[in-house]
């Protein structure tokens, strides 16, 4: 049997919140994922890189990022990111990155924006694969009559995000 190696340069640590166990990974370009522990689509061992032993910059501030916002001390995330995907991927995730706090947008609404109106399922694939789960707001997609649709981390994950920042009423 043969191993996948680590990727070179990659670290990723563990970060206890309130809403469950975080995995974090980083390269010399930024942070390249937030996956929830057990999640949906978590990514293999080799991906994540070695655990971070030391001090990481990119970690480090990830980590302290997270915790305020999922405390309610911070509003956005002022990160270096380094998502890999695909352009259309990217395309979604970047728009992801745009939908404000507090108001939601639909997949046939991220579709018309990125001028392919007919491609509502292919951007919801995209948003399934966003490996910067928070960061990069999935949570903030809802189906097209505005229900909460399937979330890698759990729908009451994402209800607990949504209600966190003021788009969903207790």
């Amino acid at each position: 049997m043969t191993t996948t190696p680590l990727r070179p340069g990659r670290s990723h640590r563990l970060v206890g919140t309130r809403l469950g166990t975080y995995l974090l990974a980083a390269d010399a370009d930024g942070l390249v994922g937030v996956w929830r522990q057990d999640q949906k689509h978590f990514p293999a061992a080799a991906r994540l890189g070695a655990v971070a032993e030391a001090p990481h910059p990119v970690l480090d501030e990830a980590e302290a990022q997270l915790l305020a916002y999922l405390a309610g001390d911070r509003e956005e995330f002022t990160l270096p990111l380094a998502p890999e995907g695909t352009e259309f991927q990217r395309a979604v995730w970047a728009h992801l990155a745009s939908i404000p706090r507090g108001t939601t947008a639909t997949y046939g609404q991220i579709a018309r924006a990125l001028e392919r109106p007919r491609a509502a399922q292919s951007v919801g694939a995209a948003v399934g694969s966003n490996p910067l789960s928070i960061v990069v707001p999935c949570h903030r997609v809802v189906g097209s009559t505005g229900a909460m649709t399937g979330y890698a981390g759990g729908i009451e994950t994402k209800q607990a995000l949504l209600l966190l920042e003021g788009a969903l009423l207790a």
